[in-house]
């Protein structure tokens, strides 16, 4: 019987006629192929050729096992220079390239090739080491080809995307893949700390800086590092979101050389299992507040200490890096809602995002003259002061900025914080210079360096 059954089904399936729409009706359909979105987004990505002068100190025991640590400060200090090679995505017709922080951080000339064989001088005129971004402007540019942004919210875990760069300075090269995960905040790649979106498609040294673009052509995110062990790719490769891009060239655009983020003012912590559990939470999400300056924009809306912040303009937010770059993403001068929870009720607020305000004046001050903290540049701890040398919100008093000169051998530290000098305490900027000019030879300085004093002493 089981024969017959087969042999009728068989004959069945044979009698089935074939959709039309199953049979292919042009050349597109048979063959897939990302051609056409290459077409559109190759032209405005660009390579990048950078030089910058290094300091190298001369040893001759540099090559020895033993003494080459033993005496790695030793020996004459020469100038080196050092060439790096990257990619960069052209967003204006008149010239504005973005790229990596680490591709043309701190360059003195940097050459840019387009895909039509042109080259350029840039100058760099926005540097951001925190998301590592640079722009660039192409001196004497016009009429360039530009690529557009998508909204980097917008993209899901499994959509296709293309890596566009210049690998190993072979050349321009495109490779293909998807959006493998998203909100990569809880690691630090490349010069980058932060956000970022993580893709297969294949990155390798010279990509940085190139762009990650989806199926419309248009800019997804900047590609800025892998995570590998052999230097090559294995799958895992991170790109800086098109809406961080967005507000970093705007404020180029503007002026600034330094990109500013909005001030929040707090320390949270992300929200797992434990803390969910002492909060009752059903699910670890969010982050709590765990400290806040007075003058921060939440505690302005009103939040507090053990408020736990859920999501920011809707999106749910579980780091600290997190909820900062959904925040830098909408920009200055903008606002956000942020939904909450304290204790078994949910809410929402709206906070105003502000640059950290110059309130009280940071009355910065350096010390001059024949004296051993000769060199020494300090300033009043302020919410500006806070973000610029991310210091905890609850810091305060008077802080060590820069270190020349003399005061460079006292065993000070940039972002330490003055308690006193030779047992008189330190209240002001005016305190450090009036004490440094003090007639002694003997010195002793108090300060805390990372939340722990330290006393220093030593003669001159």
């Amino acid at each position: 019987m089981r024969p017959f059954i087969t042999a009728f089904t068989l004959f069945l399936l044979a009698s089935i006629p074939l959709r039309a729409e199953m049979v292919p009706q042009s050349v597109e359909q048979v063959q897939l192929s990302f051609a056409p979105v290459v077409r559109s987004a190759a032209p405005a990505v660009v390579n990048i050729y950078a030089q910058r002068v290094v300091a190298q100190r001369v040893s001759p025991f540099s090559d020895d096992p033993f003494f080459g640590d033993l005496f790695r400060n030793f020996g004459q200090v020469t100038p080196r220079v050092q060439n790096s090679l990257g990619s960069g995505v052209i967003l204006s017709e008149d010239g504005i390239v973005v790229s990596n922080y680490h591709v043309v951080g701190n360059a003195t000339e940097i050459r840019v090739v387009l895909n039509d064989r042109r080259e350029f001088d840039a100058d760099i005129i926005l540097t951001d080491e925190e998301s590592d971004l640079a722009v660039l402007r192409l001196r004497g540019a016009s009429d360039l080809p530009v690529l557009g942004f998508a909204d980097s919210d917008a993209v899901d875990v499994g959509d296709l995307v293309l890596a566009i760069g210049n690998p190993f300075g072979v050349g321009q090269t495109v490779s293909s893949g998807i959006v493998s995960g998203l909100a990569r905040s809880g690691i630090a790649v490349g010069s980058g700390r932060g956000y970022f979106i993580q893709t297969d498609a294949p990155i390798n040294p010279g990509n940085s800086g190139g762009a990650l673009v989806d199926m419309q052509g248009r800019l997804v995110g900047v590609n800025t590092a892998i995570i590998t062990r052999s230097g090559a790719s294995h799958g895992i490769g991170f790109a800086i979101p098109a809406n961080l891009v967005v507000q970093v060239v705007d404020q180029a655009s503007e002026g600034r050389a330094r990109f500013q983020r909005p001030w929040a003012g707090v320390t949270v912590q992300a929200v797992d299992a434990a803390l969910a559990d002492a909060f009752d939470q059903r699910l670890p999400e969010g982050v709590v507040l765990l400290d806040l300056h007075p003058q921060s924009p939440l505690a302005d809306a009103g939040l507090g200490r053990g408020d736990i912040i859920l999501a920011v303009d809707g999106a749910p937010v579980n780091s600290g890096p997190e909820m900062m770059f959904r925040l830098a993403a909408r920009g200055l001068g903008a606002q956000s809602e942020l939904s909450y929870r304290r204790g078994l009720e949910h809410g929402q607020v709206v906070i105003d995002l502000v640059a950290p305000p110059e309130i009280p004046d940071r009355a910065a001050r350096t010390v001059e003259g024949q004296t051993a903290l000769h060199g020494l540049s300090v300033a009043r701890i302020n919410p500006a002061v806070i973000a610029e040398f991310t210091l905890p919100p609850d810091a305060d008093g008077i802080l060590v900025t820069d270190l020349s000169d003399l005061s460079a051998r006292t065993g000070l530290r940039r972002g330490d914080i003055l308690l006193s000098v030779n047992g008189v305490r330190i209240e002001s900027t005016d305190d450090v210079v009036r004490l440094a000019a003090e007639p002694t030879r003997n010195w002793q300085i108090e300060a805390l360096r990372d939340g722990r004093r330290v006393v220093l002493r030593f003669r001159m």
